[in-house]
């Protein structure tokens, strides 16, 4: 049985990544800093093959303790894929010269920082994996396009695609690195019970995406199996935005 790592595994993308691999058979491990929402996952999930901890994955020893209770977990078992999901979700931080340091730390350690320690922590326990170990990082479209007043998040995301190429060269052959850089994805629905709500989109949000609709956690999870069993693939950038990215948009 084959075991995944999702960072973020509370809500939203790391949530339904979770439960995709959890109901593909896979063995899973969630780590997250909300522990209600961990709480709910552990209601959902047998002990047996899921394994959930409350972890702030930016914070050095928080990842170290984490990756230390999954390797017990484990039991001489490899860990066969890592997805670096966590990050703060809300991109906005308002005007350049009002944004605070810590503030501006606290998106950098959420994704970038989180991406290189449990990484770094993971590593030895995916060489351990008899074929095809991967790591997904989860950036943005906003790594590369922009809204304004987005600084920290882009330069996160940003960050977190540079990672992924110097990780998947370094890596390599035994462990390949991508990264999915997702687009309007709408995650209340996959939240924990109190903050949960239901889509509820413009026909214009919808019939401005190429595909038609607005995206899904549930494709962001089957974007990560693709890559994590795509064997001739590493160090890429995977859109998954509907084709926004490829869409000219000129006001009239």
């Amino acid at each position: 049985m084959k075991t995944i790592c999702v960072t973020g595994a509370g809500a939203g993308i790391g949530r339904a990544t979770l439960m995709h691999f959890h109901g593909a058979g896979w063995r899973v491990v969630g780590l997250d800093k909300d522990a209600e929402a961990l709480a709910e996952l552990r209601t959902a999930l047998p002990r047996d093959t899921a394994l959930l901890l409350t972890c702030d994955v930016g914070k050095e020893g928080d990842v170290t303790r984490s990756f230390a209770r999954m390797e017990d977990w484990l039991d001489g078992a490899a860990l066969d894929c890592l997805v670096n999901n966590a990050g703060i979700a809300d991109p906005y931080c308002g005007p350049l010269e009002d944004l605070a340091l810590s503030d501006w730390q606290a998106w950098i350690d959420a994704s970038l920082t989180a991406a290189f320690l449990c990484s770094r922590a993971a590593v030895p326990l995916l060489r351990c994996a008899e074929t095809g170990a991967s790591i997904v990082n989860i950036s943005s479209t906003r790594a590369v396009m922009s809204e304004p007043e987005c600084f920290a998040y882009a330069s996160a995301k940003g960050g977190l695609d540079a990672l992924t190429h110097a990780m998947a060269v370094s890596l390599g052959p035994e462990i390949r690195v991508n990264a999915i850089r997702p687009g309007w994805i709408e995650t209340g629905p996959w939240q924990k019970t109190g903050e949960r709500r239901e889509a509820n989109h413009r026909e214009k949000d919808c019939d401005q995406h190429p595909v038609g609709r607005v995206g899904t956690p549930q494709d962001v999870a089957e974007a990560v199996e693709y890559l994590h069993g795509a064997g001739f693939v590493t160090g890429q950038h995977l859109n998954v935005d509907g084709g926004m990215t490829r869409k000219m948009i000129y006001e009239d």
